[in-house]
């Protein structure tokens, strides 16, 4: 069971990580904060797009390792389930289920694994056992960080503006 534990972190981990870097760094074929965040601001109404990008970014690739190292409990699980929210809702909702039509399919995958991650711990191939941490890893702890992690994707999801007209100019500075 710690060596499947390990595995579905690693996957899941380094899996959001690297599309966090895609988002901080422009790293794997990404698009870095300028070209995500005026994607953000232009496409789908986050002002300022270069900080919602970068709390994107970060959600995603501290999310992602805190997962593939099995460090801190269910905050990186939780992570991973608020920003999915978020690129559920946003991004993927309108396109139906299927990620071949750039459906919630993924997202929502990588929401579940974070659901799983946060109730069943990391597992003792993890640094919270090394460090002797493994107290974090609660079904109450799993519970207040997954719901203040939804409750997060939730707001974040409705705290937008209206996209700007297609053709409009988007600053560097958000205005």
């Amino acid at each position: 069971m710690n060596t499947v534990l390990l595995i579905a972190r690693l996957f899941f981990g380094l899996g959001l990580a690297v599309h966090g870097t895609q988002k901080l760094f422009g790293w794997f074929g990404g698009h870095g904060l300028a070209g995500t965040g005026s994607f953000f601001e232009s496409h789908l109404g986050y002002r300022p797009g270069r900080l919602f990008a970068l709390a994107a970014g970060l959600g995603e690739a501290g999310g992602g390792l805190l997962v593939a190292l099995g460090l801190l409990g269910p905050v990186g699980p939780a992570l991973m389930v608020m920003v999915m929210i978020v690129a559920s809702l946003t991004v993927h909702m309108k396109s139906g289920f299927l990620s071949s039509n750039n459906g919630i399919e993924t997202p929502m995958l990588y929401a579940m694994g974070g659901f799983l991650l946060a109730f069943v711990g990391p597992g003792a191939y993890a640094l919270d056992a090394l460090l002797g941490w493994t107290s974090l890893s609660t079904v109450t702890n799993a519970s207040l960080a997954l719901a203040i992690a939804v409750v997060a994707g939730a707001l974040t999801s409705v705290a937008r503006t209206a996209p700007a007209p297609v053709g409009a100019a988007v600053t560097a500075t958000g205005s």
